[in-house]
């Protein structure tokens, strides 16, 4: 793997936000504070660029969330010393489901309960004048581990050029709570969720094959199996389309 110039991404990021903030003619941001790993940092890296009272973090739990994940957002927001409000999504997302789709899968539950979120946040960024930051790793980003127009909307993406092992060296060096750092990463779409187990592989692993497929150029890095390579690259080419602007004939 790459070697992560900790003191020039303190230094590079926070000027990155203050940039894209400016450029809007706004002073503020707004995240959605999930509790995980990505949206701690985010925030972090916002109060160290604008100053805490420039940064609202949102809660935006799911009757069927995980109490932690409420609870480690909160005690992040404590940690930074960021204003916060909660609101509970269920209204929302139950309406639909319960009038129109009631065998609806877990995932597609999921994909509604992002987008939701993100519903919400771009009408409080309205209300408060402030930029929707995205929470988004170089990792997860790679190979579309993420809701189109869910949790991938956003108005820049602080992180999204680190990748998720990179991500919590920073958190650590930032020293966020330990109780943030240390559980395993889940969206919460749905009970017992994990990141890693829904990809099927381990972020070392993930972060590994991208950083000498895609960065090194190397087509079977040694001590990778074919599978876990051809695993990577077809997430990769799937979700090709999440990460660029919807397509459209040139003209005439």
């Amino acid at each position: 793997m790459r070697q992560l110039n900790i003191q020039l991404e303190m230094e590079r990021i926070p000027e990155f936000i203050r940039r894209q903030v400016a450029g809007a003619g706004m002073r503020n941001v707004i995240i959605g504070l999930s509790g995980g790993i990505d949206s701690s940092l985010v925030a972090a890296l916002c109060v160290h660029a604008l100053g805490k009272q420039n940064v609202l973090g949102i809660m935006l739990p799911y009757r069927d969330s995980h109490p932690d994940s409420l609870d480690d957002a909160t005690a992040v927001a404590a940690h930074l010393g960021i204003s916060t409000r909660t609101i509970d999504i269920s209204p929302m997302v139950d309406a639909y489901f319960d009038a129109c789709e009631q065998g609806a899968s877990a995932l597609r539950r999921g994909n509604r309960m992002a987008r939701e979120r993100m519903c919400v946040l771009y009408d409080l960024s309205a209300k408060h004048n402030a930029l929707v930051a995205g929470t988004g790793n170089k990792s997860e980003l790679s190979v579309g581990y993420f809701t189109q127009h869910g949790d991938g909307a956003c108005a820049f993406e602080p992180i999204g050029h680190l990748y998720k092992t990179e991500v919590f060296a920073l958190a650590r060096h930032i020293g966020l709570p330990q109780r943030v750092i240390c559980k395993p990463p889940t969206a919460d779409l749905w009970h017992g969720q994990t990141d890693e187990a829904e990809m099927g592989i381990t972020y070392d692993m993930l972060d590994h094959i991208l950083y000498h497929i895609f960065e090194l150029g190397e087509d079977n890095p040694a001590g990778i199996s074919a599978a876990d390579i051809d695993k990577v690259r077809g997430m990769a080419l799937r979700s090709a389309f999440k990460r660029s602007l919807p397509p459209t004939l040139p003209d005439v």
